[in-house]
Order: structure tokens, then C-alpha cells, then sequence
């Protein structure tokens, strides 16, 4: 079994059957998801974090969290599992960094280091981006990257402007 830390993120609810699904309820709907799945069990969560959109235009503020998962899925396995559940909560890929129903992404796989065209490991951004780091310092604040980094030491040279713990 791997272990692996994933981030989730949502900033638009969306209807269904004539009931609306805030970001939160996306990221709840999703959590749901990944604890049903057969090859996945949901070890840890973060506490959820409302933060500033990254991205253009104006768009309404996310609702962020990280997850670890003990999984027999193999990394494009885990990926193509995690894209299933973002496409079945409506997420569309149009606009790079742009408003969505759902995002989750794989921040950490075990010790795996991978740069290929699909899945780069560790997540690529995550070792600057506050709204990742400070959930994932949540449940493990004395993770180190495989490059030796640790995460509470990154989390204190990064920006927590306008990051909020709900």
C-alpha cells in the first residue's frame, strides 16, 4: 500500500436535481467518493481553508484541504481515479487556473519522484503555495519532500495572506 497526500479544491457549487452543491459540499461529495473507493482508504484530513483564487479574471474564493490516503492504486491509476471523481462533479478544463466544481491534485506519492507528461511529483507549485501547505502542515507537520525539504519549514517562508481556517 502507498501512501499518498492529495489536494483538494473547489471555488463553484453547481446544481443537481434542482439542489445546489456549495465548494464545500464538492469537496464533501469528493471525500465521499475516494472513501467508497474499493482500493483507496481515507487515512487523515486537514481542516478546510478558504482562500484567495490564483488564476484569471475574478473569481470566488476556494475552499482548499488536503487528504492522506492509503492506496493499492498505482500512480496513473490514482490520477485517472481522481480526474474520474473531478469529471463527475462537473469539473471542465477551459481556462488554465481557472474557476472549478473540483480540483484534486497528487501532492505526494510515497517517496516518488516523477516528471513525465502526465503526473509530476511531488506536485510541482506545492512548496510555494500556502493554501496547500498549511492544510497539509494540519496533518503532517513534520513531512519532509523526498529533496529533503520539510513542509513546516516551508510553510513558515510562505505567504498566508488572505488564507483563512474555517
Amino acid at each position: 500500500m502507498a501512501l499518498a497526500y492529495i489536494g483538494l479544491g473547489s471555488n463553484l457549487g453547481r446544481s443537481i436535481e434542482g439542489q445546489v452543491k456549495n465548494s464545500r459540499a464538492q469537496l464533501d461529495q469528493a471525500l465521499d467518493t475516494l472513501s467508497s473507493h474499493d482500493h483507496i482508504s481515507l487515512n487523515k484530513l486537514s481542516n478546510f481553508y478558504q482562500t484567495p483564487a490564483i488564476g484569471p479574471g475574478s473569481q470566488p474564493d476556494y475552499i482548499n484541504a488536503v487528504a492522506l490516503l492509503e492506496t493499492q492504486l498505482e500512480p496513473l491509476q490514482l490520477l485517472d481515479a481522481l480526474q474520474a471523481i473531478e469529471n463527475h462533479q462537473g469539473r471542465v478544463r477551459t481556462v488554465r487556473w481557472g474557476a472549478r466544481t473540483l480540483d484534486l491534485d497528487i501532492l505526494l506519492y510515497d517517496e516518488l519522484v516523477e516528471d513525465s507528461e502526465r503526473l509530476c511529483l511531488p506536485h510541482p507549485r506545492m512548496h510555494e503555495r500556502g493554501f496547500v501547505l498549511a492544510p497539509l502542515s494540519d496533518i503532517a507537520p513534520g513531512l519532509c519532500l523526498p529533496n529533503g525539504e520539510k513542509i513546516d519549514q516551508l510553510l513558515a517562508n510562505c505567504s498566508m495572506q488572505g488564507i483563512v481556517k474555517i
